[in-house]
């Protein structure tokens, strides 16, 4: 994919020595959605570190190989088919192991102000369940505490925590294995909202069209991917809390969740010439799309079970990728933009405010949804608000657990004009003319 990028000018490689403390937050946070970046020389630790891959849906496809018009398609699809992975030795991760003081080898950033240490922001985080030994991967954050320690922070409804406290339940400490520098179809499919028990690793196999290749871990008794950059092993500790302070959310301030617990680590393995992945959090490009896209994916299932007219569903940047979904009716039935209103709020907490619009409106672009939010609602009839209902603790007006949400009807009404909704534009044979007139003058022209 990097090579893809660099043909295309959207890879930036920095050569300069560049620090771990801020700069390279810096760099990733100037760059943001205009291109990847990989800097070579980061406190001078001879690991590469880079980040800002996947901060567009443009780059999304190209990780899938498909056309953006197919990326919730594909995902979807993974969904309803997925491929179990196979196991393999001689695992290009583990050319190299190390078994004591692995923070101090890697150039991990702090990123911002008033966070208190530095972070791995892009760990997919690997576990099993400890009673029905089905796996699961997802997404956490990491702050490095020493050379073999870390916290990890999880929300108590995530997945990680529900194992990891079956876990202590049984006396034990959850196995996990950090994930860094895996394929990028393998970080989407462990952002899908699915139930406990699905393996994300297996929709992983869907979505690169093989099974996932996984080895065996040097020191815990889970399976990891064989081609990523860099694995931690380890083990979550619920029975021991570390206060986090001020931490960076999706929505671009801080929240303070309090404690997290405790991570002890006794070997990474890697690859001789390992790169970092990092990616930048707050409100930032790829921290919104790597978490939207899936979400949008997912949402689309949930919805296409009870309504057979769903097209496109959009989780947008402008809800940083979790809190504002955008969903596409076909020939609405009256009743129905309150249903899929329902339906997505019941789905996924984290979802605040959820607009409908109809099949001619592109749910990704905020112009057309702000237009037919004007044009096509009536605000005393068409706004739906609803307190006090379940929301996620990252949410920025979250209070004792509960947030109000929105819903905006903004499809078109039998009735509400007497000229109807015909867009005013010139015929199309005239215009298809004229586009090929422009396309002799400027080639690359784009309607």
């Amino acid at each position: 994919m990097m090579a893809s990028l660099s043909e295309q000018d959207e890879l930036f490689v920095i050569n300069d020595k560049v620090g771990s403390d801020y700069e390279v937050s810096a760099l990733l946070s100037l760059v943001d959605d205009r291109a990847a970046v990989v800097m070579t020389d980061v406190d001078g630790l001879g690991v590469p570190v880079f980040g800002n891959l996947l901060s567009s849906r443009e780059r999304i496809a190209l990780a899938l190989g498909v056309p953006v018009c197919d990326v919730l398609k594909t995902l979807t699809d993974s969904v309803k088919s997925p491929i179990a992975p196979v196991l393999i030795e001689d695992a290009p991760v583990q050319q190299k192991t190390v078994t004591e003081d692995m923070f101090s080898q890697l150039p991990v950033p702090t990123f911002f102000t008033r966070e208190s240490g530095p972070y791995i922001s892009a760990g997919l985080m690997v576990a099993k369940d400890p009673e029905t030994g089905k796996g699961n991967a997802s997404y956490a954050r990491l702050k490095v505490l020493g050379p073999d320690t870390a916290m990890i922070g999880i929300a108590p409804n995530h997945h990680l925590a529900i194992m990891a406290q079956k876990a202590a339940a049984r006396g034990e400490a959850l196995e996990l294995a950090v994930v860094l520098g895996a394929h990028p179809a393998i970080q989407l499919a462990a952002c899908l909202y699915l139930g406990l028990g699905d393996d994300e690793l297996h929709n992983a196999g869907a979505l690169l069209g093989e099974p996932v290749r996984m080895t065996k871990a040097k020191t815990l008794s889970l399976e990891v991917p064989a081609e990523a950059e860099i694995i931690l092993e380890g083990h979550i500790h619920v029975d021991q809390l570390i206060k986090e302070g001020p931490v960076s959310e999706y929505h671009g301030m801080y929240e303070d969740y309090g404690h997290g617990f405790l991570v002890t680590f006794s070997c990474m393995t890697r690859r001789n010439d390992a790169m970092l992945q990092v990616i930048e959090p707050g409100y930032h490009m790829e921290h919104s799309y790597i978490a939207g896209v899936p979400i949008a994916a997912s949402l689309k299932a949930n919805l296409s079970r009870a309504m057979q007219n769903v097209g496109e569903v959009a989780v947008t940047t402008t809800g940083s990728g979790r809190n504002n979904v955008v969903v596409q009716l076909h020939n609405p039935r009256p009743g129905q933009a309150r249903r899929a209103m329902n339906l997505c709020w019941g789905a996924v907490s984290i979802i605040k405010n959820v607009t409908v619009v109809d099949s001619d409106v592109d749910p990704w672009d905020l112009q057309q949804v702000e237009l037919a939010k004007l044009n096509r609602m009536k605000s005393e009839r068409d706004i739906l608000i609803i307190e006090n209902l379940p929301g996620d603790r990252s949410e920025a007006q979250e209070m004792n657990g509960l947030v109000t949400k929105v819903g905006y009807d903004a499809t078109c009404k039998d009735g509400d004009r007497g000229q109807g909704y015909d867009k005013a534009v010139p015929p199309v044979e005239v215009t298809e003319r004229m586009q090929a007139l422009l396309k002799t003058v400027r080639p690359d022209f784009k309607p």
